[in-house]
């Protein structure tokens, strides 16, 4: 059976190990979260719920030795989100990742690390950087939540399936990100000929402001980001060789953040390099510099 091991239980770990539940994989699932006691009772719902949907799903309260045979780490664990940018609380998140990468320093791990937590691109990167994991086997959810938000957002305004609309939202996960229209199509047709510039202007603001709408309505978000995990998760597992936008370490800018690669076994398999007009080119390289201003503020440079 093949092993998960989810560490940090809060709203998006607890939305993906639901959704893992109804998959109709085995799987040996361990949780770690510093909150054990609502973790026992959820534990305990989710084992009856599984008595009309899999059995083949072992969960249980772990700690970090469950990692050393884990076929994939997913990280969740981090600060309450706010409707403020997701930067503001990079301090309090780099100091919860410096406790989980030591943990997982001492364990043998040689696994997949899924990453899903904010400031993301950031926090993707400190991860690789304290655990010195291969770059390509660590992965953040990236601009995958943000592609899924606009292809839906734009399904509902030309009423075309999303699974049908070819877009990607590149660079950060926060602010800085922009939609690669220059690649944008429905079969071979340019998306342009279905959305003006103005409406796809609107579109992308949508896109880029969903996260915080979500907050502000219900506290937080989980479902999307859970469902991002759980696609990568098959991915790996299944070795199903899918084209996301993660968030990736980039060599040219050297720094992590979102572009088209192919997911399989070994995780990150290859970078897929689309073509980009001049400005969208400009917009990754801005997109970059944001995200290594941030590491700077708590890693600099000069230490790696």
């Amino acid at each position: 059976m093949k092993k998960i091991v989810i560490i940090g239980c809060g709203n998006v770990g607890l939305a993906y190990l639901k959704k893992l539940c109804m998959t109709d994989m085995a799987l040996n699932i361990s949780l770690i979260d510093i909150d054990e006691e609502k973790l026992n009772g959820e534990i305990l719902d989710l084992e009856q719920s599984l008595v009309y949907r899999n059995n083949n799903i072992n969960i249980k309260l772990g700690t970090y030795r469950e990692v050393d045979d884990a076929d994939i780490v997913v990280i969740t664990a981090g600060v309450s989100q706010s409707t403020n940018d997701r930067m503001s609380d990079l301090s309090k998140a780099n100091k919860i990742i410096v406790d989980i990468t030591k943990e997982l320093r001492e364990t043998a791990f040689k696994g997949i690390v899924l990453v899903a937590c904010n400031p993301l691109d950031v926090i993707t990167e400190l991860i690789a950087h304290y655990t010195d994991y291969s770059y390509n086997k660590v992965i953040g959810t990236g601009c995958m939540l943000d592609t899924a938000r606009l292809r839906s957002l734009i399904s509902k305004k030309i009423n075309v399936k999303p699974t049908d609309i070819n877009v990607y939202v590149l660079g950060e996960h926060g602010n800085s990100q922009f939609v690669a229209w220059s690649n944008a199509n429905i079969g071979l047709e340019n998306l342009s000929k279905f959305l003006t510039d103005d409406e796809k202007e609107a579109l992308e603001e949508e896109t880029r402001k969903m996260g915080s709408v979500i907050v502000k309505h219900k506290g937080y978000t989980n479902e999307g980001v859970a469902s991002c995990l759980l696609e990568l998760t098959l991915c790996i597992l299944n070795d199903l060789k899918k084209v996301y936008p993660v968030s990736n370490y980039n060599t040219t800018y050297d720094t992590y953040l979102s572009t088209p690669c192919i997911i399989g076994k070994d995780g990150i398999e290859r970078v897929v390099n689309i073509k980009l007009t001049n400005e969208e080119e400009e917009k990754l390289e801005d997109s970059s510099i944001v995200i290594k201003e941030a590491l700077d503020k708590v890693l600099p440079r000069e230490l790696y």
